[in-house]
């Protein structure tokens, strides 16, 4: 094995990834064998980005998001989303005050820091949609009155991609705001004695008990700026382009990846080399995260689908066609 070269950062990392690395163990304290998944939720969060986590029931999508609230000291909602929510309920609504003959805004439960929404695609269509300002914007407007969300505002989404009886699909303005779609599949034989040893030695049902803060809003929000700082080269943004846009010309896709994609890339990127201790981007970091920020905004033409195509292999075949900048 060569000897790397070792580098000086122009950035000092050691106190984020000194944090990233106790919100892992925090996590890793109940969540058995699901290191990238733990992984691309914390660059999600550096990157100031929300995530859609999907996987068959049981397999832990609630718990890992309520155990990355649970390490972060700062304001949590969860929202189970059911077919007879309304957007009143996620967002507020103004009540008439008596006493001063004035409406008051009474704000609803995604007036928070951390959004767990529970299963996103159990709620109609107009339910959905009253996440469109509030998820890309960071505000509500009720009345023609914007009320601005308090940083950090990151949504968790979990949503079974089994069972559909009784859901509403995601549209595709909806899933553009995702910046990544994470899937959880089961554990290893392995992994799974090790759930039951672990629980056989508890002494509580609720595993989040376990899990302690470590980190406050205002570290979060630090991070998060620093991360902005990663240094990404310009042939890496030739390179980031030319992934996306070929998502747009390649005959097997119907609808190839945004502008926003790009963006969502090159954020996340920063924030996965921040987490690897580098405050520099290389081509290896874009392509661990293309994967879960382009796979659920690309369709695949109808054709594909009755194939059996899966975005993933569309993706990967995309990624190698385009010559990696060195």
């Amino acid at each position: 094995m060569e000897n790397q070269v070792p580098f000086e950062n122009r950035l000092n990392l050691e106190e984020l990834n000194h944090v990233a690395s106790q919100i892992k163990n925090e996590i890793q304290k109940v969540i058995v064998g699901q290191e990238k998944i733990i992984d691309l939720l914390l660059t999600a969060l550096l990157a100031n980005g929300h995530v859609l986590i999907e996987g068959v029931p049981g397999v832990a999508k609630t718990m890992i998001a309520k155990l990355l609230a649970k390490t972060i000291s700062t304001g949590f909602s969860r929202i189970q989303f059911t077919p007879d929510l309304m957007p009143s309920d996620v967002l507020g609504t103004s009540i008439f005050n008596v006493g001063t003959s004035k409406f008051e805004f009474k704000q609803g439960p995604i007036f928070s820091n951390m959004i767990l929404i529970d299963e996103v695609n159990r709620a109609p269509s107009k339910t959905q949609a009253a996440l469109f300002e509030v998820m890309e914007e960071r505000q509500v407007t009720i009345d023609g009155t914007t009320h601005k969300m308090q940083p950090p505002f990151i949504v968790v989404a979990t949503q079974n991609p089994v069972e559909h009886e009784g859901t509403y699909r995601l549209p595709e303005a909806q899933l553009d705001r995702f910046m990544f779609k994470l899937n959880i599949g089961y554990p290893t034989l392995e992994h799974e004695i090790k759930i039951l040893s672990d629980a056989q030695q508890r002494e509580t049902n609720n595993p989040v008990d376990f899990v302690n803060a470590v980190v406050n809003a205002d570290e979060i929000i630090k991070y998060q700026q620093l991360v902005t700082k990663v240094v990404v080269e310009e042939h890496l943004l030739s390179y980031i382009a030319q992934i996306v846009d070929k998502t747009r010309k390649v005959n097997s896709l119907f609808l190839g990846g945004s502008p926003r994609a790009s963006l969502a890339i090159l954020i996340a990127a920063k924030a996965f080399a921040a987490l690897q201790g580098r405050d520099f981007v290389t081509p290896e970091d874009i392509k661990e995260v293309i994967p879960s920020v382009l796979c659920h905004r690309i369709l695949l033409t109808p054709e594909k689908e009755m194939e059996g195509l899966k975005p993933e292999t569309i993706i990967k075949s995309i990624v190698d066609t385009i010559e990696v900048p060195r």
